[in-house]
């Protein structure tokens, strides 16, 4: 149980919004064994003000909707910060850096942490100033963020703590995970794509990923017929299993990466939604294992395909065509980059 230096349980404002969030969450909580938590995050790990699935947003203008929500919920976060000992923001800049600045504003003296830093390397490089000025203590978990930030220090990253394994070898298991995404719009777009590829792919068995918070009844209206497709629920079993993958861009994309499993990156996005990120973010790559590596002055590791190149023609070719030995050594480069997972460095942070 951890501590603070009155001998009173830690008591922890979270702000965990996005799936990934409470991924990363977890192992820290499983480590502290017990807190006091308030705030925003997955309803698993306590009676939160409010579920982290109230705030789940696809794109841009899946967003206006939740603004009154937001601003509600930064008002009454920041009053809470006078009841605890610290504040544990991770990732989802857009809410997070209003509360941070919330929170400064009211109670100037409660420590802030940023876990997940703000990605100004991709767009609006002007937030470093307000990270820095409303937060205390800035924890990456890409190695090159330091180049932006002034004050950041990475603390690993939380992937190399939360995967069961890592592959040896390059290797031939006669099994394809197919990985169209976890929100509905992406399953839509994305799963009729692959269930034509799939059809494509002879003499071998097909496995498809299904997040574990849809029901049987969600499975059908989302998924429609699945009955070429062997079901599994869990990624890195999937990835244990596959010799090749077909990943919807996201987290799944960098942990396939780091498991060893090679793999093309798809995804479609609302024509509108893709417009916008287009005049903000200028980067050459979406794949996150492909931007460690540009940073590097490194070639890509994986094929991605966006927006009207993923067809099914485009895909076949790319699991054709990859080097399957050389995309291994690279992964193995990729895990050398980062080094080490987060929870300890975190742990070391969160204590009082």
């Amino acid at each position: 149980m951890l501590k603070n230096v009155k001998g009173t349980i830690l008591k922890l404002l979270v702000s965990a919004l996005e799936p990934s969030a409470n991924l990363h969450l977890e192992p820290i909580l499983n480590a502290l064994e017990k807190c006091e938590l308030y705030g925003i995050f997955d309803e698993r790990f306590g009676k939160p003000l409010m579920p982290s699935r109230a705030f789940s947003i696809m794109g841009f203008l899946d967003a206006l909707p939740k603004i009154r929500k937001a601003k509600k919920a930064i008002k009454i976060m920041a009053r809470m910060s006078f009841f605890v000992d610290k504040v544990l923001l991770i990732d989802s800049p857009a809410f997070n850096l209003p509360l941070a600045k919330a929170i400064k504003t009211i109670n100037p003296n409660v420590e802030i942490i940023y876990y997940i830093l703000p990605q100004v390397w991709a767009w609006k490089p002007k937030r470093v100033a307000k990270v820095e000025k409303y937060c205390d203590v800035l924890a990456s978990i890409l190695p090159f963020e330091q180049q932006f930030y002034n004050k950041a220090t990475y603390v690993g990253h939380p992937l190399l703590d939360e995967i069961p394994l890592f592959k040896l070898r390059a290797e031939e298991t006669g099994v394809i995970a197919f990985l169209p995404g976890s929100r509905k719009s992406e399953i839509r777009s994305l799963f009729p794509i692959y269930k034509e590829l799939a059809s494509k792919i002879e003499g071998k068995e097909k496995l498809l990923v299904i997040p574990p918070h849809y029901d049987y009844r969600e499975i059908a209206e989302i998924y429609g017929d699945i009955h070429d497709f062997k079901i599994c629920r869990d990624t890195y079993e999937a990835f244990e299993k596959s010799e090749f993958a077909f990943v919807c861009s996201g987290t799944a994309t960098l942990e396939a990466a780091l498991v060893g499993v090679p793999f093309v990156l798809a995804y479609k996005a609302k024509a509108i939604d893709y417009w916008i990120a287009k005049q903000f973010v200028k980067l050459k790559h979406v794949g996150l294992a492909n931007l460690i590596f540009d940073f590097e002055k490194m070639e890509p590791l994986h094929q991605e395909f966006l927006q009207e190149e993923v067809t099914v023609d485009n895909l076949f070719q790319a699991y054709e065509t990859t080097d399957k030995e050389a995309f291994f050594n690279h992964a193995k480069k990729l895990r050398s980059m980062l080094s080490h997972g987060s929870q300890e460095a975190m742990i070391s942070i969160m204590k009082v």
